[in-house]
């Protein structure tokens, strides 16, 4: 797609279809695929609506929205530790899916506040002074996307 053709995120709709690219390639994914897959279990045609609600109030504030989001990851966290690796991975993968359908303020607004909830969860499983920095091969720290809003 021509990036200068690419419109930004207005509806559910673009919600929808941005949210099915990102889970099919967090699914496949070798470093945090296996989170979706082996200890959720998540079933993408459930958590799709539930998921496209969360996004749709966080930047349309249109949809209703009231489950806890922090709870699932907990779980998952006491099933085996996520790490600033998966949540750095999971950012990168947000932001190549949005580059590669969306351009414009939602876009971006989608972008940053998927850093934030990054950082966010993964300081709320692992106390405050948890470290966002990463070492995996390919691997965007967290820390950097920390330095980028400071600077």
């Amino acid at each position: 797609m021509d990036p200068t053709t690419r419109a930004d995120i207005t509806t559910r709709a673009d919600l929808d279809v941005l949210l099915r690219r990102f889970y099919t390639a967090a699914f496949a994914d070798p470093l945090i695929g296996p989170f979706f897959t082996e200890i959720a279990g998540t079933d993408l045609d459930v958590h799709m609506p539930r998921i496209t609600d969360f996004w749709e109030r966080a930047l349309f504030r249109t949809a209703e929205y009231r489950r806890n989001a922090f709870a699932p990851h907990a779980a998952l966290h006491a099933a085996r530790p996520l790490t600033a690796e998966h949540f750095g991975r999971w950012v990168q993968l947000w932001h190549a899916t949005i580059d590669g359908l969306h351009r414009g303020p939602n876009a971006d607004r989608a972008k940053a506040q998927g850093e934030r909830i990054a950082v966010a969860m993964l300081r709320r499983l692992g106390g405050k002074d948890t470290s966002t920095d990463g070492d995996g091969p390919g691997f965007i720290p967290l820390v950097a996307l920390e330095l980028r809003r400071a600077a």
